[in-house]
């Protein structure tokens, strides 16, 4: 293999040549850590690609202005470093997020109360309009991905991936974004 990752399983391919010769130079890596990580980047990333590039940029943004609008969507109106914390970003990446989807008349910029520096993010109703529309072709399209899975399949990857998120919080390994 070149290490292209090309062809109809280039994907796994690179996966198990990327085990092997780690642990052919690197004895004792542990191969079943590796797998676990490199797996799920690279299905993480190929999901978000495929979402960004059916969904995302034909409505008009980015995975992040998504991932951003949702948060809003769901949440209410936060704060932005909150906002920052519940969509697993930077507080700067948030700031100039939403300075591009205020322009877009998507989201509502509001100096707080009594601390002007401090900026509250809400949706505008068109905001909630089009987030509402792109999710439900998201939604869909998350079907999709679901339904390469059996029922029994992907009930038991979420209660893992549930598992595996909440060991990772208590040992305080996630939200180190902000």
């Amino acid at each position: 293999m070149d290490g292209s990752g090309n062809g109809a399983d280039g994907f796994l391919t690179f996966t198990d040549v990327a085990l092997a010769r780690t642990g052919d130079r690197l004895p004792g890596t542990d191969r079943e850590a590796m797998a676990l990580v490199l797996n799920l980047h690279r299905i993480a990333g190929s999901l978000v690609y495929d979402l960004e590039s059916t969904v995302h940029r034909p409505a008009g943004w980015s995975w992040s202005a998504f991932r951003l609008l949702f948060t809003l969507w769901v949440a209410g109106g936060q704060e932005a470093g909150r906002a920052a914390e519940l969509c697993g970003m930077s507080r700067a990446a948030v700031s100039s997020l939403a300075n591009t989807l205020a322009a877009g008349e998507l989201v509502r910029r509001t100096p707080a109360a009594g601390d002007r520096r401090t900026v509250h993010l809400s949706l505008t109703d068109a905001g909630t309009d089009r987030l509402v529309a792109a999710f439900c072709t998201h939604n869909r399209r998350e079907s999709e991905w679901a339904a390469l899975l059996g029922a029994d399949d992907l009930a038991a990857l979420n209660t893992l991936l549930v598992r595996l998120a909440r060991a990772a919080h208590r040992a305080d390994w996630i939200n180190r974004r902000t």
